[in-house]
């Protein structure tokens, strides 16, 4: 059985906010995090201008797929974290919740992205220190 710590990203569309998170945590922790990344109502596509600026931090996002969030998925978790106000969000006793209220960037280009993915990177980094008992690697 595998003991390593599993944790669920959401939003509503899972082509921005959510997707760099699991990008980022991914990147720090490696694989001794289990990361999943989904949305109630997931977009077509990733936000071009989140993947844009990922690829500025080296990091490429451009082939992830919205994903649809299931119960099952949010059971598998030992965090589950929504990236805004995405009500839907399952709870489940046991779990360890959290939301990170953070600025929309549907619409907006990479220059509108820059600044909270600034503020992810510093929640996520944060979040893969506490979860594996080390610091977090990369940049």
């Amino acid at each position: 059985m595998d003991d390593k710590p599993s944790v669920l990203f959401g939003r509503v569309h899972n082509a921005g906010r959510s997707q760099m998170a699991a990008a980022y945590l991914t990147h720090f922790a490696g694989d001794a995090i289990e990361v999943r990344s989904a949305g109630s109502a997931p977009a077509d596509r990733i936000n071009p201008a989140v993947a844009e600026a990922m690829a500025e931090e080296g990091i490429d996002i451009s082939a992830e797929i919205p994903k649809v969030r299931t119960a099952d998925a949010a059971r598998a978790s030992d965090v589950v974290t929504t990236m805004g106000c995405d009500d839907s969000r399952p709870v489940f006793p046991g779990k360890r919740h959290g939301d990170r209220r953070l600025d929309d960037p549907a619409g907006q280009g990479a220059e509108a992205v820059r600044p909270f993915r600034g503020e992810i990177r510093v929640r996520i980094q944060e979040l893969a220190a506490e979860l594996t008992g080390a610091p977090g690697r990369g940049k």
